[in-house]
């Protein structure tokens, strides 16, 4: 089974994963922000269509090694592969979870949620200046994933706003033990 946490920068994602790796024996934690970060620092004499957006997910190198990365860590993990990431364009959404049912139809997409004030005080809390003038990308993504995941089309809705990250992984626990009944369609 694929776990894909959805939701803004600062909701939780990273937290949660880790909890909900020790909570599900076997399970293992795929970031595929490493990738990005990696694609993002080549030398600019390595030509990647949409490497000066600022967001590897425009890297549609990037989004294949998502697909590729997960299938390599399903075929290890012995439980769930958990999988952080951040998703508000339906297109990049659509290629990489139809990329990861084409291996894996057990995958299980959650977006956590939270109001943009709350996902802005975390951020803070761990060390982000989101005011500061190099913090633009960030301010314009937050509001961007805070509109776009209204929509249950991102995952299945989880509510953060007044959880604790361990109530919000017991929760997704909870769900995982239930049948799927998939509120977007792809």
């Amino acid at each position: 089974m694929i776990v894909l946490l959805n939701g803004s920068f600062g909701v939780g994602k990273t937290t949660v994963a880790k909890i909900l790796h020790d909570s599900l024996t076997g399970s293992i934690i795929y970031n595929p922000e490493w990738a990005g970060s990696f694609l993002m620092r080549l030398p600019k004499w390595i030509e990647l269509k949409k490497t000066g957006t600022g967001d590897f997910q425009h890297i549609e190198l990037w989004r294949k090694s998502v697909i590729a990365g997960t299938r390599l860590y399903r075929s290890f993990a012995r439980s769930a592969v958990i999988v952080p990431m951040t998703f508000s364009n339906r297109d990049y959404f659509d290629e990489v979870v139809i990329g990861i049912k084409s291996f894996d139809s057990e995958l299980r997409v959650f977006c956590l949620k939270a109001s943009l004030d709350t996902i802005k005080k975390r951020l803070v809390q761990r060390g982000t200046r989101i005011e500061d003038a190099k913090s633009e990308w960030v301010r314009r993504r937050i509001v961007e994933c805070a509109d776009a995941h209204r929509d249950s089309y991102f995952g299945e809705p989880v509510d953060t706003e007044c959880c604790s990250a361990h109530d919000v992984a017991q929760e997704i626990v909870f769900r995982l033990q239930k049948p799927h009944s998939e509120t977007y369609s792809i």
